[in-house]
């Protein structure tokens, strides 16, 4: 483990034939894998507007964070995403590979807190883009890299922690599945919604950005978010869902209306004092499984 602190890079290559005519296309593929990763990240974060979310207008409900602070956790991710990718390169879809890419996952999570003074900015991502990341070092469409992912995550990881997180009381008090379930079940909510509304607004010509605010808003709109419901409730959840469908229903974020029922939106995340960060989430792996396909505008 200390080895996986110290280097994971080169902890995980340790898993690698040492042929350097089978090593070194896998190093490059992991690299270029982890370099979308934290694009996705970063393309999250710095999108502007997101109802009650940090971005270039400032730390929405997050008083403890910034988008200099997010920026600086996504960056640090790197080398934990591309070990995932090596030792997955290296490894059929096991219990072993499963345990692997956990005990990096918990590494990253360290190095997290370390780089951001104890802010959770991306425990969730490390997640979700762990797993997918790990899933698109042999597959590239959206639908394989999602159920590849999916497979991983329904497999033990004997050494996980069994402590209790806001996202798992959540899914206890309201009977929702969470990250979890949403990971086990392929990433639905990117196979049919995120992705979609995304590649759909930009077969209309819609400027990057707001086709991006869309494929939030269409995750936002069918996602039972545990992190609204850890600081809101179903009143914040029910605000989300409502809110984000109102958007779409006015023809987008492009759009005059639906740029008000947007900022509409934000005022009651901010009132509730909630944030959608399973749907930020949940749009950064949107936007890496985009990245990464075969096909990006297909």
């Amino acid at each position: 483990m200390n080895l996986l602190w110290d280097n994971p890079v080169l902890a995980a290559r340790t898993l690698m034939s040492s042929q350097s005519h089978v090593a070194s296309p896998k190093q490059a593929r992991a690299a270029w894998l982890a370099e979308q990763a934290v694009a996705a990240l970063l393309d999250e974060v710095r999108l502007t507007p997101k109802p009650g979310l940090v971005d270039g207008r400032g730390s929405g409900t997050h008083h403890d964070a910034s988008l200099r602070l997010y920026e600086r956790s996504a960056r640090v991710l790197g080398p934990y995403f591309e070990s995932m990718a090596i030792a997955a390169s290296k490894r059929t879809t096991d219990v072993t590979l499963r345990e692997t890419l956990g005990a990096l996952g918990r590494a990253a999570e360290k190095r997290m807190l370390l780089a951001t003074d104890g802010v959770n900015t991306h425990r969730g991502a490390i997640w979700s883009l762990g797993l997918l990341v790990a899933a698109a070092v042999e597959v590239n469409s959206p639908e394989d890299v999602c159920w590849r992912a999916g497979e991983l995550a329904q497999l033990p990881d004997r050494h996980a922690a069994l402590g209790s997180t806001h996202g798992m009381s959540a899914m206890e008090e309201f009977g929702v599945t969470g990250a979890r379930g949403e990971a086990a079940a392929g990433f639905p909510h990117v196979r049919e919604f995120g992705l979609p509304m995304l590649r759909a607004a930009r077969r209309k010509g819609v400027a990057e950005a707001f086709a991006r605010i869309d494929a939030l808003m269409a995750i936002m709109s069918r996602l039972d978010d545990t992190c609204l419901l850890h600081r809101g409730g179903l009143e914040a959840l029910r605000a989300a869902k409502e809110g984000a469908a109102a958007v779409l229903a006015a023809g987008g974020s492009v759009t005059r209306e639906g740029q008000h029922a947007l900022l509409a939106l934000d005022r009651d995340m901010l009132r509730l004092w909630a944030s959608p960060g399973g749907a930020a989430d949940l749009l950064a792996a949107t936007l890496f499984v985009d990245r990464v396909s075969e096909v990006r505008h297909a």
